[in-house]
């Protein structure tokens, strides 16, 4: 069973974020950057099946030089290898370049399942998982709160708002996993330790014959404004004197709740 666990190094989402007024980006530079958390539940969920069938997890990610700090927090939890796309020409890159760089940095690599988070907590589009499983022809898992692989295929328990759907598809494939699928493993001293020994190769846009195909050169999406989210308004507050009851109800009926 060998597993490539998609992940991106982000701003610490425990420190208030700030955008830059030219970029109208996340602030990097100057911040504290973490693996982000999403991504630690699919380590582990490519971890614990190695563990049980054998095999290998390579970790993979996209970014700057400091990203490869993202990747060895994910070997020190286990993880085996690492694998950082890295090239000036892919900063601020959409998910679609995101996409692409990782498609083809994975081609021709042995590996049985692709596992990613629902979505980054920093730009929380969630359109990555699917446009990779796009790129290499193959189907997509997605919300995963459940992951089974045997007999050579995935099957999932959906997360849905009604519950969930048990879903099912040949190998090798892209699963993405909700934070509700494992209680991530914290990494012990020694896997800390191991984890500065074990290879972590780097790719730039030229080794994966991507120039001009992503990137700057390959930009779909532009940030073009930023505005507040619209203040909560206040609720209403119902004073039973009776009818309280009929209020309730009558105000569930413009939801066209009931």
């Amino acid at each position: 069973m060998n597993v490539f666990v998609c992940v991106k190094q982000i701003p610490d989402p425990n420190a208030p974020g700030k955008l830059d007024p030219q970029t109208k980006r996340l602030v990097r530079e100057g911040v504290d950057l973490v693996l982000d958390p999403g991504d630690e539940h699919a380590v582990e969920a490519g971890l614990q099946l190695v563990e049980k069938d054998g095999g290998e997890v390579v970790i993979i990610s996209m970014g700057p030089p400091r990203a490869l700090e993202a990747i060895r927090r994910a070997l020190a939890m286990g993880a085996n290898r690492g694998i950082l796309v890295s090239d000036p020409e892919l900063e601020n890159s959409d998910a679609l370049s995101t996409a692409r760089a990782l498609a083809a940095a994975i081609k021709g690599q042995p590996f049985d399942l692709i596992i990613c988070g629902t979505e980054s907590t920093d730009g929380s589009s969630g359109a990555m998982p699917a446009q990779l499983a796009e790129l290499l022809g193959l189907p997509l898992l997605s919300f995963a709160k459940k992951l089974e692989v045997s007999d050579g295929k995935a099957t999932i328990d959906r997360q849905t708002d009604e519950g969930y759907d048990v879903v099912e598809s040949p190998l090798p494939a892209v699963v993405t996993v909700t934070g509700g699928i494992n209680e991530a493993r914290y990494p012990a001293l020694r896997g800390i330790m191991q984890a500065k020994n074990k290879d972590v190769k780097q790719l730039s846009l030229a080794e994966i014959k991507l120039e001009g195909q992503a990137g700057k050169a390959a930009l779909t999406q532009e940030v073009v404004a930023v505005a507040p989210a619209e203040a909560r308004k206040a609720g209403e507050v119902i004073e039973d004197k009776g009818e309280g009851a009929k209020r309730v109800a009558d105000f569930l009926k413009e939801l066209k709740v009931i």
